[in-house]
């Protein structure tokens, strides 16, 4: 039963252990079979968290351009192991975050209207909403206005992206030990 139960989520996708665990504990599963089946389930590769892992940070960034923060949340939600999960997340470099992060910018900023500030703060708010360190999606945003047009050039040109940034990070610290 444990095995069918195991197979049947792993026809639909790649699953961590966690996921499975949690799906045989909510079909009665007891844990000392879950844990019999999972470990087997392990050693013959079947499942494994590191590939797991690194698949879903590929996927999801080409995908979704998704960022390394946004990334770690989705697999601590899915059990990933914190070591298992930076190993993964290592393979995405800043240089391809950034990358990213401005294609994101320029595909959204051809059907963006309205007045530079208002463009600005949306497109800023979108790549933190996908996790992008405020830095990255200041300067993104910032760069792509600045190509876009002589307004939005001489409205980017009047940002401090650095400064910008490390106000972020403070309102981002404060909210954080307010917590």
């Amino acid at each position: 039963m444990a095995r069918e139960i195991c197979l049947r989520q792993l026809a639909v996708r790649p699953r961590t252990r966690a996921e499975l665990a949690g799906a045989l504990a909510k079909r009665g599963i007891s844990e000392e079979v879950a844990a019999q089946v999972l470990d087997r389930y392990d050693e013959v590769g079947i499942i494994d968290d590191a590939a797991f892992a690194r698949a879903w940070v590929s996927s999801r960034h080409t995908g979704r351009g998704l960022a390394r923060r946004a990334l770690a949340n989705e697999l601590r939600q899915r059990g990933v192991d914190g070591d298992v999960a930076s190993e993964a997340l290592g393979e995405l470099s800043e240089e391809t975050e950034a990358e990213t992060a401005r294609a994101l910018v320029e595909r959204k900023l051809r059907t963006a209207r309205g007045e530079p500030d208002a463009v600005f703060r949306r497109l800023v708010g979108m790549l933190a909403r996908k996790g992008y360190p405020p830095g990255v999606a200041i300067r993104a945003v910032k760069d792509a206005l600045a190509a876009q047009s002589a307004e939005a050039a001489e409205f980017a040109e009047q940002i401090d992206a650095d400064a910008l940034a490390e106000a972020e990070s403070e309102i981002e610290r404060d909210g954080r030990s307010a917590d």
